[in-house]
This record gives C-alpha cells, sequence and structure tokens, in this order.
C-alpha cells in the first residue's frame, strides 16, 4: 500500500509557462494519470494553447474564480465548484478572460498519462482534421 500527502503550494511553478503551473503526479508519485495545478490570472491561458489529445481525457476542478474554455462548438462558463470534462479528439482551450474579476484556480486531471498525445489545434485551419 502507499499513501502520500502533497501540500501544492510547495510545488515549484513550471518556468515559461502563460499562468501558473504546478505538476503534481511526479511529487505524488503518480505514474497513470497527469495532475496539475493551475493558477491563471485575468488575461491568461491555461496551458496548453488550443489543443486535443488523442488518448488522454481530462477534467478541470474549478476551485475558485471562473474558467472559461472554448471550444469548436461553443464557449463553456465553469463556475468555481464545477468540473469540466474533455473527451479524446474533442479541441479546447482553457483561459481567464481578461475582464475577469479575480484570478481562476483549478485542479487539471488527465488519463492515462500519454507523452506524444497532444496536438494543437487551429479553429481556422479548414485542412484539420475533424
Amino acid at each position: 500500500m502507499g499513501y502520500r500527502v502533497v501540500e501544492t503550494e510547495t510545488v515549484e511553478p513550471t518556468p515559461d509557462r502563460p499562468c501558473t503551473l504546478r505538476r503534481l503526479s511526479e511529487r505524488a508519485g503518480l505514474e497513470r494519470m497527469a495532475i496539475n495545478r493551475f493558477e491563471a490570472e485575468p488575461g491568461e491561458q491555461v496551458p496548453l494553447a488550443y489543443h486535443y489529445h488523442d488518448e488522454q481525457e481530462e477534467a478541470f476542478f474549478v476551485l475558485s474564480g471562473t474558467l472559461h474554455v472554448e471550444t469548436p462548438e461553443e464557449e463553456y462558463v465553469v463556475p468555481a465548484g464545477s468540473l469540466f470534462a474533455v473527451d479524446p479528439g474533442s479541441p479546447q482551450r482553457a483561459y481567464n478572460p481578461a475582464e475577469a474579476d479575480a484570478a481562476v484556480e483549478l485542479i487539471a486531471v488527465g488519463a492515462p498519462a500519454a507523452s506524444g498525445d497532444v496536438h494543437a489545434y487551429d479553429p481556422d485551419d479548414e485542412s484539420r482534421p475533424s
């Protein structure tokens, strides 16, 4: 059996990201899922850019503030205490709009943890696969 407690604030933020990203998987000893904590001020994007995954399912649990998620069909507004789930192959871009009153904090979980599974998505590229 194995158990661990991770104080997320003690995990150093990943440098060169458009918002604060704390990668929690390794510290927690998790190998089959990716789990990250994000803090995005108004006007900041939650990494990655507009993208999709081949195999990975993603879930964003909003701790505080309001997360906005752009998809090809619509924009979702996800308030604190809510979960936004994304199926593989579904493009999305998560962000905190510039006009927001506060930062948004969230936990993102992706499974399986797959290297090379992410692809950029350009909503204006008509030659993209559907």
